[in-house]
Parts: C-alpha cells; structure tokens; sequence
C-alpha cells in the first residue's frame, strides 16, 4: 500500500514537473516569437524611414535648385529660343514626376508611405488604381498603420515583380466604411501558396527574409483592434481587405 502511495506521488509529481516544463518552453517560444516580431518590425520601419528620406531628399533638392531653374528659363526667353525653354520645361516635368507626393490621405505618415511604395511600383511598370482617405478617430497608432501599409504594399509590388510587366496592376482603396477604417489591396498574382487555410509566404527561405512576419504583424494588428481581414485569391489577382473600428467621439 505504501508503494502504492509513493508510486502515485511520484508520478504526480512528475505531471506537475511536466506542466511545468511545458509551460516555460511555451513562454520561451513565444518570447522568440514576439522577439522577431520586433526585430521584423524595427527592421521594417528603418527601411520605410529611409524610402521616406530618400523621397524628402530628392524634393529639398529640386527647391534648391529652383532658382536656378528660374534664371534659366527667363534667359531662353528673353533670347527668344523657346525650343530650348519648351525642352528645359519637358525635362523639369519628367524630373518634379519622380519627387511629386500624388496621393494626400490626410495623413502625413500614411501619405508618406503610400508615394514611397507606389513610386516603387511604378518604376516596375506596375499600373497603378488609387484612391485613398484616411478617416479621423483611428485606433492604432502611426507606426502600427505604417507597417499594416507598408506590408500590405510590399507584398503586391513582391507580387507583381514576378509577372510579365504586361500583367502588373495593383488597386489600393483607404476610406470610412460604416464607422470602420477600411483598406482594400488588390494585385496581380502568380502561384499562391495556402496551407491549413493561412496564406504563406512563395518564397523559397520564409525563415530567412521574414515575409510570414509581415503577414503575422496585419494579422496581430487588426486582432488587437477587434477588426475583420480577409485575404481571397482568384486566377491572376489577390486580394486583402481589412476593417479596424474607429474611436467614437
């Protein structure tokens, strides 16, 4: 009877030890977890900072040289030789393209980020549909909506990048949809990978590039806002659509 007592005790005892053990390797994994989550996220937002400056740059640069420009064309015309003012405007219009912020949201940051991303696309010759409006009264904050953007763009121009240029477009709706932030991506799209009804990355080393992050980091922001997201593919063309509530007033 007394080995019995003692049997039962010792498995007891290794059960406790069990759950134990299984509960600090989960916290361990999920501390890994949310330690590459951050690292993605910092590496991420380095890198939209510098597309941001990048762009910034180049328009401090035209103003510098505006003046300049100026004084050129009132010498072309005073001597009268419009065909050189006529090409020097030319050049200046394909020049102001590249810098020129094309798409106002009402957000500085999201505005940032949006001509910075589809200036990329367009240089891949991706055609583009955008109308966007970022309403008042949002949740999350300017660095979460920053990488929600920016990883919803990232993976369509990724997307497209891998079509014949013929094939490439992209649609981009931001708007207010019943008391909701609402955000549509639509792009052309090659072979799409779905596993266990969860979209993955078609890249050949995810662990190495971090892509299922990006689409870890959607899910966890629009999850810690009590939003909607659905992600549907049909022949050719791959769509995300989020919803996230706004602040009532």
């Amino acid at each position: 009877m007394k080995a019995l007592i003692i049997a039962a005790a010792v498995i007891s005892a290794l059960f406790v030890l069990g759950r134990i053990v299984f509960v600090l390797i989960r916290r361990s994994l999920y501390n890994m977890i949310d330690r590459r989550i951050e690292r993605f996220q910092s590496e991420l937002i380095e890198k939209q900072v510098r597309e941001i400056q990048n762009m910034y740059r180049q328009v401090r640069g035209w103003r510098h040289d505006y003046r300049n420009h100026i004084s050129n064309m009132k010498i072309w015309l005073s001597n009268g030789n419009y065909q050189k003012l006529a090409s020097y405007l030319d050049e200046l219009a394909d020049d102001l393209d590249t810098v020129d912020t094309v798409i106002k949201t009402g957000s500085v940051m999201a505005d940032a980020i949006l001509n910075s991303k589809l200036n990329t696309a367009e240089k891949l010759g991706i055609k583009l549909n955008v109308k966007a409006s970022i309403p008042e009264g949002l949740a999350m904050s300017d660095v979460e909506l920053c990488s929600v953007l920016g990883n919803m763009l990232d993976n369509a121009v990724e997307a497209c990048a891998s079509l014949p240029e013929e094939e490439r477009f992209i649609r981009v709706y931001i708007g207010r949809l019943k008391g909701n932030l609402y955000l549509s991506v639509q792009n052309s799209a090659g072979r799409v990978r779905k596993e266990k009804g969860t979209y993955l990355t078609t890249k050949e080393e995810p662990s190495e590039n971090m892509h299922g992050y990006g689409l870890f980091r959607i899910d966890r922001v629009v999850k810690k806002y009590g939003g909607y997201i659905n992600r549907q593919n049909e022949e050719g063309i791959f769509a995300t659509e989020l919803m996230i509530p706004l602040k009532t007033a």
